[in-house]
């Protein structure tokens, strides 16, 4: 496998090997001792997967307390993919990195606790997996507000299909000024 750490700390974008042949492929999803060295030492809880139709767009999420790290890639289709950094004391805090996941690339992605994540699909449907570090709390999870001007994360699409719940998410300042950070 090979892996590059975007200009924000702790994010980490991974290539898998593809071992393909006339029948078809072969990859490796997950190698707890690859994934350590290079940085992944959180043990996953859970599994999500996730089927959204083109111009859906989910997020951006996260839990506090109780943060979700997220190893994310996609089974089937394309995605955009976003994490925020919302840790307070980082130097990269309000800042973002996004990138293309898709079954082709068969890319992964690991965000760890501390950042708000979402993605919005580009194929005519996508299926999305998530391994999380801790268990989901729906009463510990916030929407980050996905246009917020003040990100300016340019979501390669107009007029995404989206929750009521990410409609109503809370702006870049809202949630700074907010106790829902600590």
């Amino acid at each position: 496998m090979e892996f590059f750490r975007p200009d924000i700390h702790d994010l980490i974008v991974i290539q898998p090997k593809v071992f393909g042949d006339p029948r078809g492929y072969f990859l490796e999803t997950y190698n707890q001792k690859f994934y350590n060295q290079i940085g992944i030492e959180e043990q996953f809880v859970q599994d999500n997967l996730s089927v959204s139709q083109k111009g859906v767009l989910r997020g951006l999420h996260f839990q506090n307390p109780k943060g979700q790290g997220k190893l994310v890639s996609v089974v089937e289709g394309e995605v955009y993919d976003v994490a925020v950094d919302i840790r307070k004391d980082s130097k990269t805090f309000g800042k973002h990195f996004g990138l293309i996941l898709s079954s082709e690339k068969k890319n992964q992605f690991y965000i760890p606790p501390g950042f708000a994540h979402g993605f919005c699909v580009l194929s005519e449907r996508a299926i999305f997996t998530y391994k999380c570090t801790e268990f989901y709390y729906p009463e510990h999870e916030h929407s980050l507000l996905w246009n917020d001007p003040n990100l300016d994360i340019k979501w390669p699409l107009e007029n995404p299909f989206i929750s009521k719940k990410d409609k109503d998410g809370l702006s870049f300042d809202e949630l700074s000024r907010s106790n829902i950070l600590t």
